[in-house]
């Protein structure tokens, strides 16, 4: 969202500041996972419940949970994260109809420039674990799989939850995109579909410990 009001020069100041203090504030973050999904499932949805449990699972073994920081799956993974051994972390987002901050952030932060947020999201990231969502859902997961496609990253899981919520994309994905040649199977092959907290977690972990082990040089 852009103040129209504003000088051109003013405008790239508020972004560096919002840049500068983003960083200033992550800066305690070594390893975490972005668990994104729609602001709309409420608590009774099973994707809330999961969601949930991933960020408790994730938390108890160190890693950072970082949400969008607003209701449904992004509270849900905020407040499974929660007192769990790690930082709780929602990078909010200031829209025309205003998002409602959840309660279960150990560091909130509110952004004006989705692409400064985007920045920050994919800092500290070694993993992302989306869940059923809309737009800005499938937004965050199209970016990460273009920027590890691209070696822009280094390679981390994308890992999808719900096969029965994400298996018609992933099917439209192999029968068109890439039996007309947009993509190649490899690309295909960045992702992970599963269908529990438990399995999720699982692949992010041992991801996780083999990352740690590399740096270690061991």
């Amino acid at each position: 969202m852009f103040d129209k009001k504003m000088p051109e020069a003013w405008r790239v100041l508020r972004i560096q500041s919002e840049i500068v203090d983003g960083i200033e504030h992550l800066i305690r973050i070594e390893h975490a996972v972005n668990i994104f999904g729609s602001a709309r499932l409420p608590p009774e949805s099973p994707y809330y419940q999961s969601a949930e449990e991933l960020g408790a699972r994730l938390s108890r073994v160190g890693l950072t949970v970082i949400t969008g920081g607003g209701p449904g799956i992004m509270e849900a993974g905020n407040k499974g994260a929660q007192h769990q051994g790690a930082l709780s972390v929602g990078l909010n987002i200031t829209l025309p109809c205003e998002q409602r901050a959840n309660p279960y952030q150990d560091i909130s932060l509110s952004f004006r420039y989705f692409f400064v947020r985007k920045f920050l999201f994919f800092k500290h990231a070694i993993a992302f674990a989306i869940f059923p969502g809309g737009y800005g859902t499938l937004d965050e997961m199209f970016e990460a799989l273009t920027l590890v496609q691209t070696g822009k990253s280094d390679p981390f899981p994308i890992v999808l939850i719900g096969r029965t919520y994400w298996s018609g994309l992933l099917a439209w994905m192999e029968q068109t995109m890439l039996a007309q040649g947009c993509i190649d199977a490899a690309d295909l092959r960045l992702i992970s579909l599963v269908d529990t907290a438990e399995e999720a977690a699982e692949i992010i972990i041992a991801h996780y410990h083999r990352h740690i082990s590399m740096q270690a040089g061991t």
